[in-house]
């Protein structure tokens, strides 16, 4: 995560633990403009309105539940970034009487994610809402492939690595099963090809 281990400490109890998550202080967050797709290098702008004047912190969890510190808004209306940086190449942020806004200027896949507003109040956090700002999910329908997929089907299937090794392994079982029984299988066909002369030999020679 950017920033400090003791930042991320807190904020992880804080999304982990629901007594840390205060009830008492309505804070809500949302895009500022109605969204309906996301698209890359859109600019993407959120608010969070709070009812209190205590400054307010933007956070962002990645899809793999890591969290981010964006940036923290003073009640002065004055903005730290990480590195206690007071500029951002890919972010802004102001505050307008009671709501805090954010704004990713260039939207891209590495933003992607929930992002929250948490404020500090006596030693206590409150977070609000996760606002989720994903990409579409886009998916090619399937044509008709040498597999015997048609236009209907929804997906291309493709074969499953697991699965197809399981199966080179079971043919290489197979094969070193299957060799040495048919292996034993032609000598005792032998020995009873053998067995079955000689013992005609000896009835002939006992006849005689």
């Amino acid at each position: 995560m950017d920033g400090s281990p003791a930042l991320l400490l807190l904020l992880t109890l804080g999304l982990c633990c629901p007594g840390i998550r205060g009830q008492m202080y309505e804070m809500k967050v949302r895009f500022h403009d109605s969204i309906t797709q996301l698209r890359v290098g859109q600019r993407l702008e959120l608010e969070c309105q709070t009812d209190r004047d205590s400054g307010a912190f933007w956070i962002r969890q990645d899809r793999s539940g890591t969290l981010h510190f964006i940036v923290f808004i003073s009640s002065l209306s004055r903005v730290t970034f990480e590195g206690n940086q007071k500029t951002s190449t890919r972010f802004k942020a102001a505050r307008d009487n009671r709501f805090y806004r954010l704004v990713v200027k260039s939207f891209t896949q590495q933003d992607e994610g929930i992002y929250f507003c948490l404020m500090s109040i006596n030693q206590m956090l409150y977070f609000s809402n996760g606002q989720p700002a994903f990409f579409p999910v886009t998916t090619t329908p399937g044509l008709i492939t040498q597999h015997g997929i048609t236009e209907k089907d929804p997906y291309i299937k493709t074969p499953d690595p697991e699965t197809t090794m399981q199966k080179e392994l079971n043919s290489f079982c197979h094969i070193f099963i299957w060799i040495p029984l048919t292996g034993l299988c032609l000598l005792t066909l032998q020995l009873l090809v053998i067995t079955i002369v000689l013992r005609q030999r000896c009835t002939h020679q006992n006849a005689l």
